[in-house]
């Protein structure tokens, strides 16, 4: 067997976990994150469903709430999400809990989904007239019955009240951000939001996490952006930065995360190291603030 080959089954076989013995730290607390980024295209739903399956595949009890009426996260987790399947707007909509709209994910057996249908798109106008509207995600979620490690929330482009809503059930944001010219531009606009949202309606909201997507290593640019992002963010940037790769872009098509798809291509690996430093930095954290 040649090297390369030998190397990538040895690190597909660390990302499945097969054995379920490599482990990434459990949170002390649930840890409840936004995955937010206005502009599309930025690899928000593909950074969501491959941490979360990074994660859950190495221990970690995880549910996505997929709120984008678009419903790509429902897809690259092949959770049926066709017209009359119960969804995120049942919940938001008609006080439906999660748990009753919650589906497991197949082959990933502590990674659950509640999915988003077309029906969404009608949310963002019919909860203007609602009560409460901008902490419905918010009430749903502390009242579901299980307790999970991680809650990641897939955030439409936009920042309407369904962004409104995931920021205001959250404690931390996660935005992605793609390599590329004009890659800070319009995310003053999202910080002023998270601001707003943390000076109203949630406090506790903090950025934590900055992950650079779609790194294309060839470029003099990309370079420029990520000195760039680090420079702005500092140690609020992972260390791991997702490449540009075939294989995470093929992967959704296909109903399966790139981490189940191609578990040993560089896309993978990168989503893996990803999601163990946010479960390492979590532990420290929690460490710290009991220590």
């Amino acid at each position: 067997m040649d090297l390369p080959l030998a190397m990538e089954a040895l690190r597909a076989v660390q990302i499945l976990n097969p054995s379920g013995e490599v482990t990434m730290p459990r949170p002390a607390h649930p840890r409840i994150m936004c995955v937010a980024n206005q502009k599309g295209g930025v690899g928000k739903t593909t950074t969501t469903v491959n941490l979360a399956v990074a994660l859950a595949l190495h221990g970690n009890r995880v549910l996505v709430v997929d709120l984008d009426p678009q419903g790509n996260a429902s897809t690259g987790l092949n959770v049926p999400h066709h017209a009359g399947v119960p969804d995120v707007y049942d919940c938001l909509i008609d006080n439906v809990p999660l748990a009753d709209v919650a589906q497991g994910v197949e082959g990933i057996p502590n990674l659950w989904c509640v999915p988003a249908t077309i029906d969404l798109a009608g949310a963002e106008i019919e909860l203007v007239s609602v009560v409460a509207r901008e902490s419905r995600l918010s009430r749903a979620i502390k009242s579901h019955p299980e307790q999970f490690d991680y809650v990641f929330i897939d955030c439409p482009p936009s920042l309407g009240l369904l962004t409104v809503n995931a920021l205001v059930a959250a404690q931390e944001v996660l935005i992605p951000i793609q390599c590329e010219y004009y890659a800070l531009e319009g995310l003053n606009q999202l910080i002023n939001n998270i601001n707003l949202v943390r000076q109203h309606l949630n406090p506790t909201l903090d950025v934590s996490t900055i992950l650079l997507t779609m790194y294309d290593r060839r470029t003099r640019l990309a370079d420029a952006v990520e000195q760039d992002v680090r420079n702005h963010f500092g140690d609020k940037v992972l260390q791991a930065v997702i490449p540009r790769n075939v294989r995470v872009s093929e992967a959704p098509s296909y109903g399966q995360s790139v981490v189940t798809y191609d578990p040993g291509s560089r896309g993978a690996t990168s989503y893996f190291e990803a999601a163990r430093e946010i479960a390492e930095r979590g532990a420290a954290e929690s460490l710290g603030r009991n220590g």
